[in-house]
């Protein structure tokens, strides 16, 4: 009851004696883990060894400009066109 008042949850009796069995059985469980012989094992945080994915950043040139621009279907003073569709009146 405790623990579902500090929750701010609404429990009925029968909910309440279900809940306190589950918890009992978790807090059992966990009792077995404690008699686990751990020495000599170094605590992590990690469970599988760090590593880098990804590769190494180096500069590569690009493409010119104008090979790029070839790909647009309008080009205006170097830029692609495109139709204006902020402050527009199209389908108003």
């Amino acid at each position: 009851m405790h623990i579902a008042r500090i929750a701010r949850v609404d429990l009925s009796d029968a909910e309440t004696d279900a809940f306190a069995a589950q918890l009992s059985s978790v807090l059992e469980y966990v009792s077995i883990l404690d008699t686990a012989d751990v020495a000599g094992v170094e605590p992590t945080c990690y469970t599988v060894p760090a590593h880098d994915p990804l590769r190494d950043d180096t500069e590569i040139p690009s493409l010119a400009v104008d090979t790029l621009l070839q790909n647009g279907p309008v080009v205006k003073k170097g830029h692609f066109a495109v139709p204006k569709v902020i402050g527009s009146k199209a389908g108003v």
